[in-house]
């Protein structure tokens, strides 16, 4: 018994002293700014034979980590707003080292580094096409509501609001009522809706706190992201749970100013919102976010009156406009309709687990809205109960990155002009969807020169739409592969992506083709060239719909004389009079007023008639590019862009020939007067009266040229200012066997300017900007007789904020609009005047 206590206090003893000298080290040190001053809030990464491990600094800039086991490390430091620090071979022993502090310089903008523009790690001068960033300093002041707002202040971008939630995106190209050209991604994962392609930037689930950057790549981005992506892409990046430990809430509230158009004297609207998100790392390994978020408001004044009529620039002789606004009241469906404001409640979550060679991240979440979308065929209601939920798994170790996600979409929304032949009631337009998207992609150098990233991705969608009963479900396959080869004073890229859509007969291939110039490490001008496509939606394919249309048939009293021809040959003469008479009564009822004409809208793969169908291509966009970015004096970055852009294969909703689909006197239209007989006659001398009115087509191509001039300047890291104009040329129709049309055509705003500067200190935070445009034409919704220009403007938007206790508590006060100009930024759209909007947030 005593040698086994004895032999058992030997062995206790012995792992004791193993443990003692296997007792594990640590790193500390502390992050300084070139003046000496500490930086709180620093990612610091320790990587070495244990994998990677992240911390922060404190309040006093410094850092540690223990429990660190013997080996060599490497120290990274980042910042936003800086340059990243390293420190290399730092050696672990059995106790802690000591590292000295770690100085952040000053970053410029172009030293941002962004992933959209290649799918890989590139600072902004060294992307291969044109990019912009808006950061984490600039949200955090602007006086926007809504991120899709904010990009307004980035060059060649066009931003128009026409709702209180209905906001519109595009690159380079005139935005429309319903965008569906510009790819916009949140942490890799699209936010468009499948169905049609459109973006509704309220369905983005994280709030504006949780966001690192934007990055907005200016041009055609297929090579590397594939459709949708051909005027451009937007990536919303988020904040890894880990480096923004903390709890945040935020509350808002404000009013509209609404004294004009159809709201003059109502008194103001009002506006509220709030969000909280809770982050937390519990673990060395483990870190993750919770989020909510809520946000109403109000409707916008409606316009009133008459639209212009004014000389069509697209057309010599031609006019349009002259038709009324619709009342802003919902008492008389068809002729009227109630704007109507917006709420958006939103969850989010994500949890990051570190491993030892690499990071799994898991995220889901989901968005609801409700209020207007401005259409081609009117405004839609987006009910409450409308969402998109998304749920994805990443993997990333080191340059390899997969996920999987997918996005559910569920909504509802009544057109409020369009009535339902078949009901009398709106038409309704019900839309579910799922998507399921796997990728995975990889980089790597391949000798000393070339650097390639490819990968590829399969993506399957089912849908179920009201108003597109035969669309079912689409199936998507794409590869990608892209060689940046470097030289001393320049670098090629050469890269393309090829995707099969299972709506498109062959497979689409995407060219990128980039020369850059290096005249030193911090300047570029480069040449490239880049194809982008959009694929035919659901909607473009398969729509099948009918509406009422009003027809003018005042020209057929001419016919009088010949109505005893569509007396019944076997009609006793007695009663011949008599039926004269009732057949002229029959003419004057149908020659009195407008018939409503119950026509169809058919996609391009609905059967209409016995006219074979031809299907839809895919629409493409080539562009040629000479840019040039360059940074000076480590602060100020200055570039300028000049562009031409070809469309090729525009899909449009266009009017078939009336001869196409006609009704027939064995299939007259509800409600027609007249004998059916009377169609034949009327066919004979070339009048027809359509079944089948609109389709998608492809039109032959157009050239818009365009320019741009950036500034960004960084004073300190607190305060930073801007300057950008960019210039657009009118579209030209190009030479085709099937030219585009005229009438098809909107005109963007030819100038517009952005101005502003921002501060975010310690104490004081703030922002003042200025967007101004020229006029507009716009051609994309109803009838030509609610065409025409929105006038030029210049928005006034700024903010003023203080932090107390230490910025645990923040006060500000957001303006838009700040001169309160009535401003409509389309000539169906909302006019915006004056918001005011107060906030609170709480750090803690």
């Amino acid at each position: 018994m005593t040698q086994r206590v004895v032999a058992i206090s030997l062995l206790v003893l012995m792992v004791g002293f193993g443990e003692a000298i296997a007792q594990p080290g640590g790193v500390n040190g502390g992050v300084r700014d070139e003046t000496g001053a500490v930086l709180p809030g620093a990612t610091v990464s320790l990587s070495g034979p244990e994998g990677t491990r992240v911390t922060q600094s404190d309040g006093d800039g410094e850092y540690a980590f223990a429990g660190v086991a013997a080996g060599d490390y490497a120290v990274t430091v980042a910042l936003s707003g800086f340059s990243d620090g390293t420190v290399e071979d730092v050696v672990v022993t059995d106790t802690a080292v000591e590292l000295p502090p770690v100085t952040l310089s000053l970053a410029s903008f172009g030293d941002t580094v962004v992933v959209t523009a290649s799918r890989t790690e590139v600072r902004v001068v060294d992307a291969p096409v044109t990019t912009s960033v808006v950061t984490s300093e600039s949200l955090a002041t602007t006086a926007s509501s809504n991120v899709g707002d904010v990009l307004r202040s980035v060059p060649g971008v066009n931003v128009i609001q026409l709702s209180a939630r209905d906001v519109q995106v595009t690159s380079r190209q005139s935005t429309g009522t319903v965008t569906n050209s510009q790819l916009v991604l949140m942490d890799g994962r699209s936010l468009y809706l499948d169905f049609f392609g459109l973006v509704m930037w309220d369905l983005l689930p994280a709030n504006q706190g949780d966001i690192e950057q934007i990055e907005v790549v200016r041009g055609p981005a297929s090579a590397t992201w594939g459709a949708n992506a051909m005027t451009g892409a937007v990536n919303i990046i988020t904040k890894p749970p880990r480096q923004s430990v903390g709890t945040t809430v935020t509350m808002s509230g404000g009013w509209i100013d609404r004294d004009a158009g159809s709201t003059v004297g109502q008194g103001v609207g009002s506006m509220f919102g709030t969000n909280a998100t809770v982050t937390r790392a519990p673990t060395d390994r483990l870190a993750y976010r919770i989020s909510a978020g809520y946000f109403r408001s109000d409707a916008f004044p409606r316009p009133t009156g008459r639209i212009p009529v004014i000389d069509d620039p697209r057309v010599p002789g031609a006019t349009v406009g002259g038709a009324l606004y619709p009342e802003d009241r919902d008492d008389t469906f068809g002729g009227a309709f109630a704007n109507r404001g917006t709420s958006q409640p939103k969850f989010d979550v994500r949890v990051d687990q570190d491993l030892s060679d690499g990071r799994i991240s898991y995220s889901g979440g989901v968005a609801g809205t409700e209020g207007l979308v401005h259409t081609g065929v009117g405004p839609f209601d987006v009910q409450r109960g409308s969402y998109m939920g998304y749920a994805k798994v990443g993997y990333e170790r080191g340059d390899l990155r997969a996920q999987v996600f997918t996005n559910i979409v569920n909504g509802g929304a009544p057109n409020l002009l369009l009535p339902d032949p078949n009901t009398g009631r709106p038409v309704q337009l019900g839309f579910k969807s799922e998507t399921v998207d796997a990728e995975i992609g990889h980089s790597t150098f391949v000798g000393q020169r070339n650097y390639l990233t490819y990968g590829g991705n399969v993506r399957r969608n089912t849908f179920d739409l009201t108003i597109g009963p035969d669309a079912n479900d689409r199936l998507e396959l794409a590869a990608y592969l892209q060689d940046e080869i470097f030289f001393d004073r320049f670098r090629l890229v050469l890269g393309g992506r090829v995707d099969k859509f299972g709506n498109l007969a062959k497979p689409v291939f995407s060219p990128r083709v980039s020369f850059m110039m290096k005249p030193g490490v911090d300047h570029s001008v480069t040449l490239s060239y880049n194809r982008a496509f959009r694929s035919p939606s659901m909607i473009d394919n398969f729509l099948d719909m009918q509406v009422v249309q009003p027809v003018d048939l005042s020209g057929l009293a001419v016919f009088r004389p010949f109505l005893p021809l569509l007396l019944p040959p076997s009609l006793p003469p007695a009663a011949a009079p008599g039926a004269l008479r009732q057949l002229e009564q029959q003419l004057d009822q149908t020659t009195a007023q407008p018939f409503p004409l119950v026509v169809r809208v058919a996609g391009s793969d609905v059967p209409v008639g016995d006219t074979a169908r031809v299907g839809l291509t895919e629409e493409s966009l080539t562009a040629y590019e000479l840019s040039y970015t360059g940074t000076f004096g480590r602060r100020t970055t200055a570039g300028a862009a000049a562009y031409l852009n070809r469309r090729d294969d525009t899909i449009n909703l266009v009017s078939l020939p009336t001869d196409v689909d006609p009704y027939t006197a064995r299939n007259p239209p509800p409600g027609w007067l007249l004998p059916p007989q009377a169609l034949s006659f009327m066919a004979v001398v070339g009048v027809f009266l359509p079944q089948t009115a609109y389709t998608y087509v492809n039109l032959g191509p157009t050239q818009q040229v365009g320019a741009e001039l950036w500034v960004d300047h960084r004073f300190s890291r607190s305060m930073s200012a801007w300057f950008n104009y960019s210039w657009q040329d009118d579209p030209e129709i190009l030479a085709s066997d099937n030219p585009n049309l005229p009438t098809e055509l909107t005109l963007p705003p030819t100038h517009r300017v952005n101005v502003g500067a921002s501060l975010d200190g310690s104490r004081f935070l703030g922002n003042l900007s200025v967007s101004a445009a020229t006029a507009a034409l716009w051609s994309d919704v109803l009838t030509s007789e609610y065409h025409g220009y929105s006038d030029g403007y210049t928005m006034v938007n700024g903010s003023f904020g203080v932090k107390w206790n230490g910025g645990e508590i923040t006060t500000l006060v957001k303006v838009t609009n700040l001169f309160n100009q009535s401003i409509q930024q389309h000539v169906f759209g909302d006019i915006l005047r004056r918001t005011v909007v107060g906030e609170v947030r709480f750090s803690l």
